[in-house]
């Protein structure tokens, strides 16, 4: 049996009509889905969000807390050292004191100004000490303003120091100035 014409097109308007239907009943349940999955990633955004603006707010107070810090720590750093020295002025102002009296007996106040002004003690205990100028010239550590011929030494040794030269640790504070042998 062959199906006219019209036959066909009645078949195929309710194959469209039946996949229409079937459409129309799905996509409630996908927009359903949809609304739902959209509710739970825009919540997980703000929870995102909330998380990075609290971070980035703890961040941002650590910074500030670590730079008021350092400027406190580089506003007392010399503290404890000028502690220290404040024995050696008390020493020297002892002294002062003791000059301006009549029955004060020259050795005294040699010993008062010698103690005062002994800032060795100190300066150890804050690790400054005195470049070492024995031996060879180091450009690192002294500063040669001379150079004189020598027949006692070789060429590139210090023969006299004219100032003494520090340093804190490994940092120098001042350069021993030298002269050395040509």
């Amino acid at each position: 049996m062959k199906k006219s014409k019209k036959d066909k097109e009645v078949e195929i308007q309710d194959e469209i009509l039946a996949k229409e239907e079937t459409k129309a009943q799905d996509t409630p349940e996908k927009e359903v889905e949809v609304i739902d999955e959209t509710e739970i990633l825009k919540e997980k955004v703000a929870e995102l969000e909330d998380k990075y603006l609290r971070a980035n707010a703890e961040f941002e107070n650590m910074r500030k807390r670590v730079e008021k810090e350092k400027m406190s720590a580089v506003a007392y750093a010399n503290e404890q050292f000028a502690t220290d020295m404040l024995s050696i002025i008390d020493a020297l102002d002892a002294a002062s004191l003791l000059k301006e009296s009549e029955d004060v007996k020259p050795e005294e106040l040699f010993e008062k100004v010698k103690e005062g002004i002994d800032f060795k003690k100190s300066f150890e205990k804050h690790g400054i000490e005195p470049i070492c100028v024995e031996g060879e010239f180091d450009p690192n550590f002294h500063n040669a303003v001379m150079q004189v011929e020598s027949e006692d030494k070789e060429s590139g040794s210090i023969l006299q120091v004219f100032q003494k030269g520090y340093k804190i640790k490994d940092r120098v504070l001042r350069p021993a100035m030298v002269s050395i042998v040509k």
